[in-house]
């Protein structure tokens, strides 16, 4: 009898364990299906937005001769596979796309280097030294970004001619290294954002103000300062109203304008504009791809204080 006993006890209390065990793996079943459903949701979206880069590749490997604009449209590429489109885009006697990447990413390059360098400068002291004007000079900085810039173009055309650097690089450069409000004001809010005691320790220790900025806020303000990159990077590569106002021989033009030449021709061949097109879209991915965490940490960190 007490055997008995003893069983039901254990039972009962058993009960509930094999109870729970079912609901665990239902409720894991759920969240493994929302989760597949959440994925497939997004992949399906992904594929919405990228069918006009089928279309584009489905355009850059079809010959010559070939129809590119049919009804229906021909999202994925099926018989025509001419990759040498490609080689033709890069090595065109006429439009040398290789020559203009080379070009862009120069002039790309010299740009984040000027806007890393002046941006940052001036922002350091905006954001961690007191001196008399700070703030009205931090506001006439800010106030320029309400002039417009096609109020610029006619002055900054006429004054780097006279001064002989038109058909050069120089225009689309030098000017980088004056500064950008808008990167000044991100870069200030972002150092603003670091503890003041860390300059303090730094005085204590005898660093002067120059050498507080390049070895203590510059390295800890790398997030912001990718931001400023990815966005010089993007606006410069896509410039084309710079080059074509400054650069007057084909050696010289950028990835932009060789766009602009492969539309604007007698008989446009839309294999090879879409070739170049997808040309030009491999290196910003690239670059984002590399930097996308960074990228996006320092968007999610801009502004936090100020």
């Amino acid at each position: 009898m007490k055997a008995t006993v003893d069983l039901e006890k254990e039972t009962a209390e058993l009960a509930p364990a094999v109870l729970v065990q079912p609901r665990r793996l239902v409720r894991r079943g759920m969240v493994l299906a929302g989760n597949i459903g959440w994925y497939l949701g997004i992949l399906t979206v992904c594929a919405f937005i990228l069918l006009p880069v089928s279309w584009m590749i489905t355009a850059a490997l079809k010959p010559d001769l070939a129809p590119v604009y049919t009804i229906p449209p021909q999202w994925f590429p099926t018989h025509d596979w001419n990759w040498s489109n490609f080689y033709r885009v890069m090595e065109n006697p006429l439009f040398p796309f290789l020559r203009y990447t080379i070009n862009t990413l120069f002039i790309v390059f010299a740009n984040i280097l000027g806007i890393l360098i002046s941006c940052s400068l001036a922002a350091y002291p905006f954001a961690r030294m007191r001196f008399r004007g700070r703030e009205f000079l931090f506001y006439v900085i800010i106030i320029t970004m309400l002039v417009p810039w096609q109020s610029l173009v006619v002055p900054q055309f006429f004054f780097f001619y006279h001064i002989g650097w038109y058909g050069t690089y120089l225009p689309l450069i030098i000017p980088s290294f004056g500064g950008n409000a808008f990167f000044i004001f991100l870069i200030r809010q972002y150092m603003r954002s670091i503890p003041k005691e860390l300059d303090e320790a730094a005085r204590v220790d005898g660093l002067s103000y120059f050498q507080i900025y390049w070895r203590i806020l510059l390295p800890l303000s790398v997030p912001v300062l990718t931001v400023c990159a990815v966005f010089t990077f993007i606006w410069n590569w896509n410039n084309l109203l710079g080059p074509l106002l400054y650069l007057n021989r084909n050696s010289q033009f950028t990835v932009a304008i060789g766009l602009a030449s492969l539309y604007q021709g007698t008989i446009t061949k839309t294999n090879m504009l879409m070739a170049g097109n997808l040309i030009s879209i491999i290196p910003p991915a690239i670059v984002f791809l590399i930097i996308q965490k960074r990228l996006i940490g320092g968007i999610a960190t801009l502004g936090l204080k100020g």
